[in-house]
């Protein structure tokens, strides 16, 4: 089987999990698509998430209420080896990229991180991913059972499978956790995340200053109900936190319509939002290389067209 760990969070099945899905279906290798779904109270996650694979593995203990690394390394292993799964997918997010290494030298199997595309050459399961700042992509491969991390946004969500997938309950042998979780504290926020988000906003330099990309960035995505993005620049100017840089080293988005705002489209940012079904472009320079991936661009200042665009979606 093709084993795949399941994200989720508030009792929803993330859409990394449906791009994942995507990944296994494109990957070439044989066996049924098996979602693997660790936590407590899943009840609804897993009827998702038979909804777009062929089974549905549930271990649904109070050991797994809380994420930890070597518990999750553990069962998934354990799952993987009874089993006999010939590959094993876990998300590249922060936690996955911590517990998928784990996973690999429990199973003894090699670990392709970060793939933004699967495919099989004979008996070898072949991975693309970006190097060199994602000025060049390389190929890897590996045989026999293989741990593979999908970059977020790589692969498009899944749509349902014809049928619906059977689930069944599983029992895993959890070791003691050596970390014990104090708190928790999450970021509260009316907007979409900017990984599940359908529509994304995002600033650069362009837009002049913090001021205006509050006035102008967030108020043309809070308009239109869209999620918030930020260049590294913006980024490292401090206008704007690391959780919503877009681009190479951050998150990788694939949304429906992409708005860069005084954005230029340096390599690092095209890689990391280039797949966008729609992008459309505003920046003053007319040879701003995002123009050559935008399907509709603005030439003009970002700072008298934005305002015009938030009033139109008002009304």
């Amino acid at each position: 089987m093709i084993l795949i760990v399941a994200e989720h969070a508030g009792g929803k099945l993330g859409k990394s999990t449906l791009e994942m899905v995507t990944a296994a279906r494109e990957s070439g290798r044989e066996g049924p698509i098996t979602l693997l779904v660790l936590g407590q109270g899943v009840a609804g996650v897993a009827k998702e998430a038979a909804a777009v694979a062929d089974q549905v593995l549930v271990a649904d203990l109070p050991g797994l209420a809380q994420y930890n690394a070597e518990v999750w390394a553990a069962a998934t292993a354990q799952i993987a080896q009874e089993g006999e799964a010939s590959t094993v997918i876990i998300g590249g997010s922060r936690s996955g990229r911590e517990y998928a290494p784990r996973v690999a030298v429990k199973l003894d199997a090699p670990y392709l991180e970060d793939a933004t595309k699967l495919s099989s050459n004979g008996a070898a399961l072949q991975a693309q991913r970006y190097t060199y700042l994602a000025r060049v992509t390389e190929t890897v491969e590996a045989d026999g059972l293989v741990v593979v991390t999908v970059k977020p946004g790589s692969f498009a969500p899944a749509s349902p499978a014809t049928a619906a997938g059977e689930e069944y309950d599983v029992e895993v042998t959890l070791p003691a956790s050596r970390v014990e979780v104090t708190g928790k504290s999450v970021e509260k926020s009316s907007r979409v995340a900017l990984t599940e988000a359908d529509v994304i906003v995002t600033g650069g330099r362009g837009v002049g200053s913090p001021e205006n990309f509050s006035a102008y960035v967030e108020g043309l995505a809070d308009a239109i109900g869209a999620g918030v993005g930020a260049t590294r620049a913006v980024v490292d100017a401090g206008w704007r936190p690391y959780a919503e840089q877009v681009g190479q080293t951050g998150k990788t988005v694939q949304p429906k319509a992409y708005i860069a705002l005084g954005v230029s489209g340096a390599v690092q940012h095209l890689s990391g939002m280039g797949k966008s079904k729609h992008i459309i472009a505003i920046n003053k320079d007319a040879d701003a290389p995002i123009f050559k991936v935008a399907d509709y661009g603005i030439v003009g200042d970002v700072n008298a067209i934005v305002p015009a665009l938030i009033e139109a979606a008002k009304q």
